[in-house]
């Protein structure tokens, strides 16, 4: 049975950091990713990255404050976020794909995950 329960989350000041941690079991993926959904939001993409090859790829308002990585090992990934901002409040879900896609650009669409987690908030305060 496949399960990805994440972790980490929590409520923090802006500016300071957090480390998500999403721990995989059940399956071996070729890539796993974090999204987030705000209060009265969609969904959103944050940041995947590849299992095998550790590639990676960002939403835009995301980069330079997010670093998505992998420990193989312990079959989990991270999402460390630096610098953060009120706007950076919402419920972030880990998923994880068993399909292959040419690009890492595929892997920015909620629909090439066919397995989620539970999520857990984060919370910014100003």
């Amino acid at each position: 049975q496949v399960q990805l329960v994440e972790s980490g989350g929590g409520l923090v000041q802006a500016g300071g950091s957090l480390r998500l941690s999403c721990a995989a079991s059940g399956r071996t993926f070729s890539a796993m990713g974090w999204f987030r959904q705000a209060p009265g939001k969609e969904r959103a993409f944050v940041a995947a990255i590849k299992w095998s090859a550790g590639s990676t790829v960002y939403a835009d308002s995301v980069k330079g404050r997010f670093t998505i990585s992998r420990d193989n090992a312990k079959n989990t990934v991270y999402l460390q976020i630096n610098n953060l901002k009120p706007e950076d409040t919402a419920h972030y879900y880990c998923a994880a794909t068993v399909s292959y896609y040419g690009g890492t650009c595929f892997y920015t669409r909620d629909d090439a995950y066919g397995y989620w987690g539970q999520g857990t908030q984060v919370t910014v305060s100003s």
